[in-house]
């Protein structure tokens, strides 16, 4: 199955995250859906600023902010190729910014 790109999915960005991001930032959940699922990870992924590298544990302190599942979001943002990892180290690698 085709993953869709970020691009496609960008477009319904607006009513995916109204439908899965509370007032206060954290996800009510993690969408079922690969595209609604890319939209929330690309809004997760803005937490992480292009140029640094964290340790697992302060990416699991960051994921926590949005979801008590850190350990899928995790999975789910490096899968999607938002995040890379090597040698128990993290770095945004993907994903929107603003310009």
């Amino acid at each position: 199955m085709d993953r869709p790109s970020l691009e496609e999915v960008l477009r319904q960005r607006d009513a995916v995250l109204r439908a899965f991001v509370a007032p206060d930032g954290s996800l009510r959940s993690i969408p079922t859906r690969a595209a609604k699922r890319l939209v929330v990870l690309d809004h997760v992924a803005q937490a992480f600023p292009i140029g640094e590298s964290w340790p697992e544990d302060e990416v699991n302190a960051t994921l926590r902010r949005f979801h008590p599942d850190v350990a899928a979001l995790r999975r789910y943002l490096v899968d999607s190729e938002l995040l890379d990892r090597r040698d128990g180290r993290y770095w945004r690698c993907g994903g929107s910014t603003d310009v």
